[in-house]
């Protein structure tokens, strides 16, 4: 099989392999991991894993340094060079709690390296001298029945985050978590993994262009229930789902990740800023989720008329709901907020102050948009 490479990496790549092929050609270079996945579906790829074998950890060295690669950690033998990442062959052993908590070796052959690998999709590995893919899992079946498998259950339980790698790939490619792989995971806790590397996970998740695969499957592997503190119900994934839909499709690329949560706490009446403390999002997820109204079951325009007293329309992330965006363009507060013509400076000379002021310019303010917008 051959797999076509941008020029961006298939010049990088060729380097590296004449290289090798010059000075060591008793060594056999492999491409590894989900860039071998994406090339088979077809995706976009933008750097690439190399692994080197049949090669001693002193002349592989010895290359990277005459490549001028830069060594990225020494202890698992990972050096970059541009947009490639090239490395021995290793197994892992897990000898503590944690991500850091794991023995690396060398491995010696192909299945032994590539049983590390959290699921099928990803155990792939590309021959770059015969062109041939090397699949000892059944990876290229399981992408084309779309379905996430676990490689190895026993190294699989060693990394809590796969978990979560899962649910991302899901929302990602737009795959199952097949039948035995999902009930393992559900066997698994999740108390072991750091705020950072859950948000690193859920992130990804949420800039996915099928965010309703991802929250199926994050109820299904119970990721709900251990990160988010409650279970979604069975009922509300499917309105849940609709939303999500409806959501990508929107025009303002940037809001886009905040809809999961958003949709998530509208519809379970839940609190967007308290979800993402759950996941450790960065605090401009708390600040976007924490001035959102709820999706009402009714939206009027005397509702969307008060929301554009503190912002654009466009700027709700409820403005995936059924004709709000049209509607917003209609009665002219879709790219700005509404101006009830009240200033706090008026009230000051009529000689409010303090918390009365407050109040009052409030009380002026809904009037104004009582007046100015139906209800209907």
């Amino acid at each position: 099989m051959t797999l076509t490479l941008p020029e961006n990496l298939e010049a990088p790549l060729r380097e590296v392999r004449d290289y090798f092929a010059r000075r060591y050609p008793e060594a056999k270079l492999y491409l590894v991991g989900g860039a071998v996945r994406d090339l088979v579906m077809g995706r976009e790829v933008y750097d690439l894993d190399l692994e080197c074998f049949y090669i001693s950890p002193e002349d592989f060295e010895t290359a990277m340094a005459a490549m001028g690669a830069k060594g990225v950690g020494k202890s698992f033998f990972v050096y970059k060079y541009g947009p490639i990442d090239i490395a021995l062959p290793r197994i892992e052993r897990k000898v503590g709690r944690g991500h850091r908590g794991f023995e690396v070796a060398l491995a010696h052959d192909t299945k032994e390296a590539s049983r590390r690998r959290d699921f099928t999709m990803n155990a792939l590995m590309y021959d770059l001298q015969s062109g041939e893919i090397v699949d000892h899992w059944g990876g290229l079946e399981d992408i084309r029945q779309r379905c996430i498998r676990v490689v190895d259950p026993r190294k699989f339980v060693e990394d809590s985050l796969r978990v979560l790698r899962a649910m991302q790939f899901s929302a990602r490619l737009k795959f199952r978590v097949e039948g035995r792989s999902a009930e393992l995971m559900r066997s698994m806790a999740l108390d072991d993994l750091s705020g950072e590397r859950i948000f690193w996970e859920f992130e990804k998740m949420f800039r996915a262009p099928h965010l309703h695969y991802g929250l199926y499957t994050m109820r299904a592997l119970e990721v709900d229930r251990k990160i988010l503190g409650f279970e979604i119900p069975m009922r509300a994934l499917m309105p849940m789902a609709r939303r999500m839909l409806r959501a990508r499709k929107l025009e303002d690329a940037a809001m886009r990740p905040f809809y999961f949560l958003f949709v998530i706490a509208s519809c379970l009446h839940k609190n967007g800023v308290a979800l993402s403390e759950a996941i450790h999002t960065p605090n401009v997820y708390k600040k976007v989720l924490g001035f959102q109204k709820h999706v009402p079951r009714h939206i009027t325009d005397r509702f969307l008329g008060a929301l554009a007293l503190r912002h654009p329309i466009r700027q709700w992330l409820g403005i995936y709901a059924d004709e709000v965006a049209r509607r917003a363009r209609k009665l002219g507060i879709y790219e700005k907020q509404f101006d009830p013509g009240v200033r706090p400076a008026d009230l000051l000379e009529e000689g409010y102050s303090g918390k009365a002021l407050g109040e009052e310019l409030k009380r002026r303010q809904l009037a104004a948009v009582r007046e100015r917008f139906k209800a209907l």
